[in-house]
């Protein structure tokens, strides 16, 4: 697996987390305290992208690493809007340093699969910020397996190391399992998913009438954890949290992690009240048995071939 450090040499930790609120539903206070609450638990590893709330997010983060800027992990996206052309990616770039505050990241991402861009101009122009020293790794969000092996297969081309991938993952969204944690594994990739929660729905606030939150107030969300099977699957992790004196936030996070693909899942919330339960997942220990019985309430996806019979 990849070996992601800070500038001085810190190793990453073994969690990240996602700056997604700052400046929208966390403003500046809460935004501060929820990355001391981070720092406090051992997090050097931050995630932000260009497009979160208009750039309040990167400016935030910026302006509250200034201090010990060389002890953190910074990655930064681009391309999720004006697609992934070389001058996009360089305007965006541009902008979210300004913002940062820093002339260098750890890692670039492109932010999502662009139909219409061939590999090769955003690649060339990932491979012109990593030379001049601008970044120091360059990963992909929301790819595709293919995609990825794609995406690697044309970085090599301008000897651009490819080696961060960032999927969707958690209880009821699985799919990664099928073909992007195996191809990790033996890859080498560090896989650094997003959304363990689902969105909140993990958290079980969802069963109780009138909730607030992004899966009632925004339609994407709603539309992403909408099915009834994934609200069967959030109350059935509920009330094995409870049957255990845990929390659901905890027990989601412990097993999002517990992959051995998986290298530094994304944590976030609008507050520290919010965060505390998926810091106490850090280091909650789950055995292989109680890791049986959370799966046990999705579905396992099937596997690439679908030959269901040699599983």
């Amino acid at each position: 697996m990849t070996n992601l450090v800070s500038p001085n040499g810190t190793p990453a930790s073994r969690f990240s987390f996602g700056t997604m609120q700052f400046g929208g539903t966390a403003d500046e206070h809460t935004s501060r305290t929820l990355y001391d609450a981070c720092r406090a638990h051992g997090i050097n590893f931050f995630d932000t992208a260009f497009g979160y709330t208009e750039g309040r997010a990167e400016t935030l983060l910026g302006r509250f690493a200034a201090r010990e800027r060389d002890d953190l992990i910074i990655a930064t996206k681009v391309g999720y809007t004006g697609g992934a052309g070389a001058a996009n990616i360089q305007a965006q770039f541009d902008t979210s340093r300004q913002r940062l505050a820093m002339d260098y990241v750890d890692i670039l991402y492109l932010h999502r699969f662009d139909t219409e861009t061939p590999l090769a101009e955003s690649l060339e122009a990932l491979a012109m910020l990593h030379q001049a020293g601008q970044i120091g790794r360059v990963g992909v969000s929301n790819f595709a397996a293919w995609q990825i092996m794609k995406a690697r297969h044309v970085a090599c081309q301008f000897g651009l190391p490819l080696d961060v991938v960032q999927p969707m993952y958690n209880l009821v969204k699985r799919q990664a399992e099928v073909e992007i944690l195996p191809m990790a594994l033996s890859e080498g990739l560090a896989v650094v998913p997003y959304s363990p929660l689902g969105g909140g729905l993990l958290t079980g606030k969802y069963t109780k009438a009138n909730a607030s939150g992004r899966l009632a107030e925004d339609s994407r969300y709603n539309a992403r954890y909408g099915q009834q099977w994934m609200r069967e699957t959030a109350a059935g992790l509920l009330a094995l949290a409870a049957d255990m004196g845990a929390n659901p936030a905890t027990l989601a996070v412990a097993w999002a992690a517990h992959n051995p693909a998986v290298f530094g899942p994304i944590l976030s919330a609008r507050s520290v009240e919010q965060l505390e339960p998926s810091l106490r997942g850090m280091t909650f220990e789950m055995d292989a048995a109680l890791y049986a019985r959370v799966s046990a309430l999705s579905v396992t996806p099937p596997p690439a071939t679908d030959r269901l019979e040699e599983t």
